[in-house]
């Protein structure tokens, strides 16, 4: 991680977004000596949950959610 103070970040700001998303690299922004913000590389978001996206592929049995056998039941008290 590289710290810069908040006048070097701002007079060079497109260098250390190069330099973030070439080498993957945080830059940390400081005032006074101490961090106020970071520049991280940009990260595409995750693509979300499609539900129904399965539809035709798996079933669930109708007796799914009936009570187990006593013989296996007794396992799990």
């Amino acid at each position: 991680m590289i710290f810069v103070n908040m006048h070097e970040a701002k007079t060079q700001l497109s260098h250390y977004v190069a330099m973030v998303s070439d080498s993957n690299q945080a830059v940390t922004i400081c005032k006074n000596g101490k961090p106020m913000a970071t520049l991280n590389p940009y990260a595409p978001p995750k693509k979300g949950i499609v539900f129904g996206g399965m539809k035709g592929r798996i079933w669930v049995s109708d007796d799914f959610d009936d009570p187990l056998p006593d013989e296996i039941q007794r396992y799990f008290e």
